[in-house]
């Protein structure tokens, strides 16, 4: 598997468990806020990190690590992710999933196999604005995100799902056709853009007030009641 990083220890990206995070090289989206965009568009001068390297790794901290963090990049664009997974979970670790939800046939193998434990899947905007934020054309993309959705809600797996908002990007108008794509008792997060060395492409993007976003949480709530602030 191309692994463009590897984050030793996290407190914060698997909740309740200690973790790594391993960063997957390559991504189908352009999000220009993405805070990975070395992993997006210079994935070929990433120095990769070799699997035995995270393995022999995983070997040392059994007993004290519970669990790994598959990000990217799209983890799902691997096409020997499933391996990967299988022989972390043979060690007896946990494993979560970040994915953009734009490969619901993997997502579904993936779930029916009960190789996930946690899965985190992105809802990058309102339907109408898609491709915009994630800078392709969206019409293949729309069904696909609606596909994972609605798998991840039936498949009895846990899971969230999240909405990075982006001054430049998103409005608050556009709130409730967002939280429409998971409408319910859905763990669902608002989180809020941060500025970083590693933007993908930052030119006129911005974070939202504090005040702001409790507005946009609000809005959230008539259609998804569980829905919180990342950090609240």
């Amino acid at each position: 598997m191309w692994i463009g990083g590897f984050q030793k220890l996290t407190l914060l990206d698997y909740p309740g468990q200690v973790a790594c995070i391993v960063f997957t090289a390559g991504c189908n989206f352009r999000c220009p806020f993405c805070h990975n965009g070395e992993l997006v568009t210079g994935a070929d001068e990433v120095r990769p990190v070799a699997e035995e390297e995270v393995f022999a790794y995983l070997e040392k901290r059994r007993g004290i690590l519970d669990g790994l963090v598959l990000s990217g990049g799209e983890p799902l664009l691997q096409p020997d992710a499933e391996d990967f997974i299988r022989r972390v979970r043979a060690l007896g670790y946990l494993v979560k999933l970040d994915t953009n939800g734009s490969f619901p046939d993997r997502l579904e193998w993936l779930l029916q196999e009960r190789l996930l434990d946690y899965v985190a899947m992105d809802i990058k905007a309102s339907p109408a604005r898609y491709g915009d934020v994630v800078g392709r054309d969206a019409g293949d993309i729309l069904p696909r995100v609606r596909r994972s959705a609605a798998l991840l809600r039936e498949s009895g797996v846990s899971h969230e799902f999240r909405t990075t908002l982006v001054k430049g990007l998103h409005r608050e108008a556009e709130i409730p056709e967002i939280a429409a794509w998971i409408s319910g008792e859905e763990s669902y997060y608002l989180q809020s853009y941060k500025e970083s060395e590693g933007v993908l492409a930052p030119d006129g993007l911005g974070c939202f007030s504090l005040e702001e976003l409790q507005r946009m949480l609000t809005a959230a709530r008539k259609i998804c009641p569980g829905a919180r602030l990342r950090g609240e």
